[in-house]
């Protein structure tokens, strides 16, 4: 019987049957502030780490780019820096090293490392593309959950997981699509804008890097409206664009600390002492906590807005049928 148990306990990291813990009435009568985010973040953390695994094994086809890019699959050879390199190499070859050309020697001489993919990382980055059919599904089920948390809610993780999926299906597969093309589309813009000049050119990389980030805000409302109502992806778009504005405060609030915790993971990766603990980070905690910030900065302003005034009309026409009938 005690062993029984003891596997019990052993075996409860993905358990749907396990009932999360709810909030007191005392904790559900706070007010969304930072005070209630570290009481409901101090009692759902250890939930996190599941929900963190969850979001890393739902993805895994990013683990096969990941392998591809290591160096695994490929060999390093340097490249010259600079297109005049050859031109220098020859006016050495024909005069020998003169002090203008020593001089010059730093510049135009200058070699970069560089890799040859083999096949096989090719084959790799062509699996890694499968993560444009889980994006979305992933995204969703783990904002239900994450959402149920917010509200205090009990939350059963792989049955609400599943629940989530099969309900908004159709809307979470193409727009993880969508989503995980602008999210790469944006950074590979800004660099490569980086790399010219002119004023035209510099125009559009502050514009990009300006539409990259209220993108960025605008994700923290869009899956969690996806599971929340039944609206066209077009309506959902909109809506998050106007919360990314009107939860001005709340979303500063989020950004901070998730830049916080990349700048503690950062320290730890620089640190050398703690390199191991930085890499295994990542992969039970970073992710599923920085979407717990975002997704209470962004729930309460949806409730706020969308949620609350309709329960409150629901009140009113409540009482009004309550209402005795006068008799004449």
């Amino acid at each position: 019987m005690e062993e029984e148990q003891k596997k019990k306990r052993r075996f409860k990291l993905f358990d749907s049957q396990r009932e999360g813990k709810g909030v007191t009435k005392e904790e559900a009568n706070l007010p969304p502030n930072l005070k209630k985010f570290f009481i409901l973040y101090k009692r759902d953390f250890s939930r996190l780490l599941s929900v963190n695994i969850l979001m890393v094994l739902g993805n895994f086809p990013l683990l096969f780019l990941i392998i591809a890019l290591s160096g695994v699959f490929s060999f390093d050879f340097v490249t010259p820096g600079k297109d005049m390199f050859s031109v220098f190499q020859g006016l050495v070859t024909q005069e020998g090293f003169s002090a203008p050309l020593l001089a010059l020697n730093g510049i135009l001489g200058v070699q970069a490392p560089a890799a040859n993919f083999q096949p096989w990382a090719y084959v790799f980055m062509g699996l890694s593309l499968l993560v444009l059919f889980t994006w979305g599904i992933v995204n969703a089920g783990t904002a239900y959950i994450l959402r149920n948390m917010v509200k205090g809610e009990p939350v059963f993780l792989m049955s609400d997981f599943w629940y989530a999926v099969k309900r908004n299906i159709k809307q979470a597969l193409p727009f993880g699509i969508l989503d995980l093309v602008l999210i790469a589309l944006v950074p590979v813009n800004v660099f490569i804008l980086s790399q010219g000049d002119g004023f035209f050119n510099g125009m559009l990389f502050w514009a990009n890097i300006f539409i990259g980030l209220i993108y960025m805000i605008m994700r923290f409302y869009i899956y969690i409206q996806m599971v929340t109502f039944d609206l066209s992806i077009r309506k959902i778009l909109k809506n998050s664009l106007i919360f990314a504005i009107v939860g001005f405060k709340r979303n500063i609030m989020a950004i901070i600390g998730i830049v916080i915790l990349l700048f503690l993971l950062l320290v730890l990766a620089y640190s050398g002492v703690f390199l191991g603990l930085a890499i295994i980070l990542p992969l039970v905690f970073l992710f599923s906590n920085c979407s717990y910030m975002t997704t209470y900065a962004a729930y309460f302003k949806i409730k706020e807005l969308m949620i609350d005034p309709y329960q409150d009309e629901d009140k009113e026409n409540e009482e009004d049928t309550d209402e005795p009938i006068a008799e004449e």
